[in-house]
């Protein structure tokens, strides 16, 4: 059975996730930002009246800082109980993808990616990772959200 997913693109890589657990994408306009918060966490932004804590997959995936651009998203993921923001550089492909098509990464992107990357799929000529979005996010991220 194939899944759609939401293509996003942070630096030169290609990320996906399921389009099921996409509550919305909205153009970057900036974040308030909150004390104490860890370097990854962006701050919040109000979407839809809900105040949303915003992960910067940039500074999660340890590359180095970008100015926004028009193509920069926040990816509204719903995980567990709460709906997170993922910026990333850019959002706007959807591909269906069979659930057998997914392979486990390679040992060395386990250990280099701190798990963030759950398996790897072909698409055509784009290799596209899946990621772990409960990793990503973190326990830290409960006490923002």
């Amino acid at each position: 059975m194939s899944i759609l997913h939401i293509v996003f693109r942070v630096g030169a890589a290609e990320y996906v996730v399921a389009a099921s657990d996409v509550v919305q994408m909205e153009s970057f306009t900036g974040v308030t930002k909150v004390p104490g918060t860890p370097d990854h966490v962006r701050g919040l932004v109000q979407i839809r009246s809900r105040v949303v804590p915003v992960v910067d997959l940039r500074a999660r995936f340890r590359l180095p800082p970008v100015e926004p651009t028009l193509d920069t998203r926040i990816v509204v993921v719903h995980i567990g109980e709460r709906n997170v923001g993922l910026l990333v550089d850019g959002a706007r492909d959807i591909v269906r993808i069979a659930a057998g098509d997914f392979k486990p990464p390679p040992d060395v992107i386990l250990e280099q990616s701190d798990g963030f990357v759950k398996s790897v799929a072909q698409a055509g000529d784009r290799l596209l990772m899946l990621v772990d979005c409960e990793k990503i996010i973190g326990e830290e991220q409960a006490h923002v959200a």
